[in-house]
């Protein structure tokens, strides 16, 4: 009895004990930073509407009638610079392709005054709003098609909430470019707060090198932009370490798209229908958004570090990508490249039917079985010799950190040390893709204040939908902010966040 005596008080002891532990630890003061770290780890904040960042995008700004927003949206024909050495020229709203975003509160008026400055009839749908008819932009059914030089208004009363974006209702306007976001921010603040909200347009292009003007009939793409950006000339999103993030897909193509953030698990928040009841809100780190989709996802920055965040169809993590001109593969019987036209099943010739053989790709994808177009042949020996005196334009680069060639700012590693002595005997080696692999630096030519601290060389590894998630560590996250705001650019997206520090 004495020995179980003794030892219930001896736990009842310990149990105390660690009750008064943790209330000494409870009650232990604790600093600032500690206090705010812990209430941005938990979303246990004041809650306000953080605005939404559009990185290269920016905001469509407004003026008031009385108590009605009224933004000015202009369709015109966009000079578009996708990438340091690629220009197009796409369809867009008010000088960028896609359009400037709109951010509205719930329980806003907002008139919509859209001016069409194209050479042909358009209209804007207002994809997922709940309103009137004759506002819905269904050229010749709830409205007339506005023509080129004319002008039409929309005007809503907002009482939805979530992300919801505008395009062309003309279904070859959209291929060209015709899209921007529409946020309806809550009345009532979401909970827990987000201190960084992000909104991500998803595009794809299809044009032919030495070419400008996007094939909007083609099925086969060769661009994959976020913000009308392909990597690396991607702006990376800015965060600081115990932040809440809130990112916002918006997809207008032909192309569904897994997004994947690196390092991170998030929960799915929302859709174009407005936000998901917490119960009902699933975690992941890939999120399919379909065509005509919004999907918005939500995590605690937790993990520092310098995170892709991408779509995960492989195609899509390349730019220009295409069968290329000529004989690429190395196995006897394998079917090869063609010219670029027909590589990617680009319209030509005559009938000009788009389901013949010949207008499908050419490596193993026509529409028949075999098309006239695919070509069994074999490749040489790769060649460095041949390789440079092929690219005589180029200048050596001085090499310090990556011996190869430096052609105005872009540099290609050193062919010798990036390829095994026996690649020629490798099967799959080279692939038939033009621009395929990670084959460029181009870290001064998309030097921006967001990029500051990034590894040299990080630019030849990013290409077609790719971007950073930037969880930084709050000093470096301070400097990056500060090279950010000595920039001082002209409506710079990153502006709600410069102005809040």
């Amino acid at each position: 009895m004495a020995n179980r005596r003794s030892f219930l008080q001896s736990a009842l002891g310990i149990t105390a004990g660690l009750f008064t532990t943790d209330k000494l630890l409870a009650e232990a003061p604790q600093s600032a930073a500690q206090k705010l770290k812990k209430r941005r780890m938990q979303g246990d904040r004041p809650a306000f509407n953080t605005p939404v960042v559009t990185p290269d995008i920016g905001d469509l700004p407004y003026t008031m009638d009385g108590d009605i927003k009224v933004f000015h949206l202009i369709a015109q024909v966009v000079e578009q610079r996708i990438s340091p050495d690629k220009k197009i020229y796409a369809w867009g709203f008010n000088g960028s392709a896609p359009g400037p975003t709109i951010q509205v509160t719930q329980g806003d008026r907002v008139r919509v005054i859209f001016d069409n400055q194209l050479p042909e009839p358009s209209s804007i749908h207002w994809h997922g709003f709940e309103d009137q008819i004759q506002y819905d932009g269904e050229p010749g059914i709830s409205q007339p098609p506005v023509k080129p030089g004319g002008r039409f208004v929309y005007e809503f009363d907002i009482h939805q909430e979530g992300t919801y974006f505008y395009h062309s209702h003309m279904a070859m306007q959209e291929m060209a470019g015709m899209l921007g976001t529409f946020i309806m921010h809550p009345k009532e603040p979401y909970k827990p707060h987000c201190d960084k909200d992000f909104a991500i347009n998803l595009q794809e292009y299809a044009v032919l090198p030495n070419n400008t003007v996007p094939n909007t009939m083609n099925m086969e793409f060769n661009w994959l932009l976020l913000n009308g950006k392909a990597g690396p000339a991607t702006t990376p999103l800015i965060v600081r370490l115990g932040d809440r993030v809130r990112v916002r897909f918006v997809n207008l193509g032909m192309d569904h798209h897994p997004m994947h953030i690196h390092g991170h698990t998030f929960y799915t928040t929302g859709t174009e229908g407005g936000r998901i009841p917490e119960v009902a809100w699933w975690p992941g780190n890939t999120v399919l958004v379909g065509v005509a989709q919004s999907r918005t996802v939500e995590f605690v920055a937790n993990n520092p570090g310098d995170w892709m965040l991408h779509c995960h169809l492989p195609h899509h993590m390349m730019n220009q990508m295409s069968s290329n001109v000529g004989k690429m593969t190395r196995m006897p019987g394998m079917p090869a490249g063609v010219d670029m036209n027909t590589g990617m099943g680009m319209l030509q010739g005559t009938p000009g039917a788009p389901l013949g053989d010949d207008y499908g790709t050419s490596l193993g994808r026509g529409m028949g079985v075999g098309g006239t177009s695919d070509m069994a042949t074999t490749n040489g020996p790769l060649s460095e010799p041949k390789a440079k005196e092929a690219m005589k334009a180029m200048q050596h680069g001085s090499g310090q950190d990556m011996p190869g060639m430096d052609m105005g700012g872009m540099q290609m590693g050193d062919m010798k040390a990036d390829i095994a002595p026996n690649a020629n005997d490798v099967p799959n080696f080279p692939q038939d893709a033009y621009m395929e692999g990670p084959m460029m630096s181009m870290d001064k030519m998309v030097d921006r204040p967001e990029n500051y601290g990034l590894k040299p060389g990080w630019s030849q590894f990013m290409q077609g939908m790719m971007t950073f998630v930037r969880v930084l560590p709050p000093d470096k996250y301070d400097e990056v902010i500060a090279q950010m705001k000595q920039a001082n650019r002209p409506n710079d997206p990153y502006s709600s966040v410069l102005n809040r520090g």
